[in-house]
């Protein structure tokens, strides 16, 4: 992955829609889950395309995406494509 590359909007709305679909039950995840109540649904909805963001809810998103990588110990947006790259490297 490029240094310089950081990963889109609709990327970020995609990788926390799949983590809040698919480990909303997993023990390791339940302080993240519980912590972003509001900005992982709101990810789903917008990747799902059941609603359009506005500046706020782009901001909580991209805040969300941004304490994942937090909580995965990851420093930097490096351009991720997907849930399995942040998880696996």
């Amino acid at each position: 992955m490029e240094s310089n590359k950081v990963t889109p909007f609709e990327t970020r709305a995609d990788i926390l829609a799949d983590l809040w679909m698919n480990y909303r039950n997993d023990d390791e995840f339940q302080d993240f889950l519980q912590y972003n109540d509001v900005g992982l649904p709101a990810a789903w909805l917008i990747a799902e395309d059941l609603c359009t963001p506005n500046e706020r809810l782009k901001a909580m998103i991209d805040e969300t995406f941004i304490l994942l990588l937090t909580a995965l110990e990851i420093k930097d947006d490096s351009g991720f494509d997907s849930l399995d790259d942040l998880l696996v490297g």
